[in-house]
């Protein structure tokens, strides 16, 4: 799939778009940029994203959650499964990913959020699948 560059008009109408919907969220959203390749192809390095909390995340969604091995860092993963102990997150790039094959399950309270909004670069802003 070939991302075409948003029009000025287009790309500012996605980001009100997004930002009425965080309106309609609890909590404050939070921009998150991604490093890595662990999130390729659907990620790049560079991309910055609006996240919103959410009281539960579902597979398939990409989040935004706390690293257990060291709390102060974010990781961008997506979710695998939804377990009692928490959630399996993984990255779309297997070789290229830290994520709960190594570490585990990510405690529910660990969940920051899950990313709705790429919003830079604006050649490929729009909504995250």
């Amino acid at each position: 799939m070939v991302n075409k560059p948003l029009h000025p008009s287009q790309w500012a109408a996605g980001v009100r778009k997004a930002i009425a919907t965080v309106a309609s969220v609890r909590g404050r959203p939070r921009r998150v940029v991604v490093s890595g390749e662990s999130m390729r192809p659907a990620l790049e390095a560079g991309d910055r994203l609006l996240v919103v909390p959410v009281a539960r995340a579902r597979p398939g969604q990409v989040v935004a959650v706390r690293d257990p091995r060291l709390p102060r860092r974010v990781l961008v993963k997506r979710v695998n499964a939804v377990l009692p102990g928490g959630l399996d997150v993984r990255g779309d790039s297997g070789e290229a990913s830290t994520d709960s094959r190594v570490f585990g399950p990510v405690p529910h309270r660990d969940l920051l959020g899950v990313a709705v909004y790429r919003y830079h670069p604006p050649n490929r802003a729009g909504r995250i699948a």
